[in-house]
C-alpha cells in the first residue's frame, strides 16, 4: 500500500484517484498517522463469485438434509 500525507493527496487528487481506479490501495496520513485508506470499488457480483470459488473443495457434497445418525434429544428446563 502506497501512503501519502493529506497535503500531497489534496495537491494531486485526480492522479491518486486514477491510481485507485486502476486497482491500487492508497493510505492517507495526517501527522504521520494513518487516517484513511482508499480502495478500488469492487463489483459485488465478482466479489460473490470469488467467494463461492474460494469455497470449492471445502463444501460437503452429498445428502446434507438427512441426519448422519439418529440422536435422541430431550428438552428440559436447563436446556430450552
Amino acid at each position: 500500500m502506497h501512503t501519502i500525507n493529506v497535503t500531497e493527496f489534496r495537491r494531486h487528487l485526480p492522479a491518486y484517484l486514477k491510481r485507485v481506479a486502476a486497482g491500487e490501495e492508497i493510505g492517507i496520513t495526517s501527522h504521520g498517522r494513518l487516517i484513511a485508506r482508499l480502495l478500488p470499488e469492487q463489483d459485488s457480483s465478482v466479489e460473490a463469485r470469488n467467494w463461492l470459488e474460494s469455497l470449492r473443495g471445502k463444501v460437503i457434497l452429498g445428502d446434507v438434509v438427512s441426519p448422519i445418525e439418529t440422536i435422541e434429544w430431550n428438552a428440559d428446563e436447563n436446556h430450552v
